[in-house]
């Protein structure tokens, strides 16, 4: 235990047992907790209120920033604690639960959140429980390796529980910028005008009177599951650089692009790897999650500066980044997810956003989160919010997916997260199709051209040539568009 980081002196005799912690918790309460990504998620009191839900079952509403590490999602599932889930997950034991309606799923805009609870459209937490570095003596809670909506719950939360991780070294203060929107309608200008300011205080202010326990734990992120590049991710960064290096020579981007931000997942990871050997300097990152690759392009010399609410990092590069802090914290900034998702930003700053899509479709509607139209995946996370407001909406996909049996561009999407007015890019291993200022036929076919796999292009240009005989803006042939779908479900492949 180390008490040297309760700065607050009235706050020293309030450390308890994580079990202690845990019983504060009571059925039907809606909990608000640190984590994002599998990082910064409290740890020991989840794990010791899932001991004590075997003996005392409950249930509760769980609100986070995103998705949580150390299997918590799951193992919360498994013992039945969860009843409502929001705003995102990424565990396939929970999904399962979604899916079968034993877990009631609220997908949002990341962004949305705290938001709605601000103007009690969702009920706010009886209950925060925070993960953090320390408490500082002028009465901040510095936090670990995300913000998420950790601030936002602290201020809405009747009670206060902290769990100071010994594992996250002190040097994590000075990363944060907490920033909370005033209320509306007569909140002010949120003043980030560069992705380098910074606009509010290091920690998160509290009232010290809601804390009604401090718990102790040295447990560490679950490392990012990121995989490789591999030649398609390669083929796809290789698709954006080429198409970058075009707009910069027209004049219709700076060289150093402005802002970038990419996806959580291994593929937007990948994508912007590829960016280390093409060329472009002084590239800097407007984000919501900063993975490997920010930190290996900063590394490389690439990009100078990257701004997010979490770092979600592999077993090697974490090592290397948490080892070496003071080498990189003048190079990132985390902020909360309402400041790092807001629409009045992105918009303002001219963020190019690359996101993964699921599915999309001959006109541009993207699927970003149901697995054959009814099935949740993770959910849309902060694809919306950067989509509706970036500069360029990128979205990225291999063409193909299950040996080929599915293929990712289809007649028409079987759920639509972004509709075709909020997409401008898509970039497959095929090539990369332009939609900016075309109307719904011509961004038809130069997707087909461009997007589709070769054992796909000849039937979905077929279906297209028919679907305009019969007529319309946004030519169809419904049964046959569905039909895609309903064989993959039916016989395994949409080949048949």
């Amino acid at each position: 235990m180390s008490l040297e980081r309760i700065g607050l002196t009235q706050l020293k005799d309030k450390v308890i047992s994580a079990q202690d912690a845990a019983r504060l918790i009571q059925n039907n309460m809606i909990i608000g907790m640190s984590g994002f990504t599998r990082a910064g998620e409290a740890k020991a009191i989840p794990l010791a209120l899932i001991d004590q839900a075997a003996q005392h079952p409950l249930k509760i509403t769980l609100v986070t920033g995103a998705s949580l590490g150390n299997d918590l999602d799951k193992k919360l599932t498994e013992q039945g604690v969860l009843a409502r889930r929001i705003p995102f997950q990424v565990d396939s034991t929970l999904r399962k639960a979604i899916n079968q309606g034993q877990v009631m799923f609220i997908d949002q805009h990341l962004s949305e959140t705290v938001e709605q609870m601000r103007h009690q459209t969702l009920e706010k937490p009886d209950l925060a429980i925070i993960e953090a570095v320390a408490i500082t003596d002028d009465g901040l809670i510095i936090p670990t390796t995300s913000v998420g909506n950790s601030a936002s719950f602290i201020e809405f939360a009747e009670k206060i529980l902290i769990e100071i991780n010994t594992s996250v070294s002190t040097d994590f203060e000075g990363i944060h910028d907490i920033y909370i929107p005033s209320q509306r309608p007569s909140r002010a200008p949120i003043p980030l005008t560069d992705i380098q300011q910074r606009i509010g205080t290091r920690g998160i202010p509290f009232d010290a009177d809601k804390v009604v326990g401090i718990v102790f734990n040295h447990t560490s992120d679950s490392p990012s599951n990121i995989t490789e590049p591999d030649a398609d991710t390669q083929a796809i960064a290789d698709h954006l650089i080429h198409f970058f290096k075009d707009e910069v020579r027209a004049g219709r981007l700076p060289e150093d692009l402005g802002p970038l931000q990419a996806g959580i997942g291994s593929i937007a990871n990948a994508v912007l790897s590829g960016f280390k050997t093409s060329g472009f300097h002084d590239l800097k990152m407007y984000s919501e999650v900063l993975q490997d690759s920010a930190f290996e392009l900063i590394d490389a010399g690439v990009m100078t500066f990257a701004s997010g609410c979490s770092m979600t990092l592999s077993k090697a590069c974490g090592e290397r980044v948490f080892n070496h802090l003071d080498n990189y914290k003048d190079k990132f900034v985390l902020r909360p997810q309402e400041i790092s998702n807001h629409p009045e930003i992105i918009r303002r700053l001219g963020i190019i956003s690359i996101n993964t899509a699921l599915e999309f479709d001959i006109y541009g509607n993207v699927n970003s989160t149901h697995v054959g139209g009814t099935k949740m995946m993770n959910g849309i996370g902060g694809s919306g919010d950067f989509a509706r407001n970036a500069h360029l909406a990128i979205f990225v996909t291999k063409s193909i997916a299950k040996q080929g049996n599915i293929s990712s561009v289809v007649p028409m999407v079987s759920h639509v997260d972004h509709t075709e007015h909020d997409t401008d890019i898509f970039v497959t291993e095929q090539g990369l199709a332009d939609l900016r200022g075309l109307a719904p036929r011509e961004r038809a076919a130069v997707i087909i051209q461009h997007c589709v796999h070769p054992d796909y292009q000849a039937s979905i240009f077929d279906y297209f040539t028919r679907a305009c005989e019969k007529g319309g803006h946004t030519p169809h042939l419904l049964q046959e568009a569905i039909d895609w779908h309903i064989n993959f479900e039916k016989y395994g492949s949409m080949k048949i």
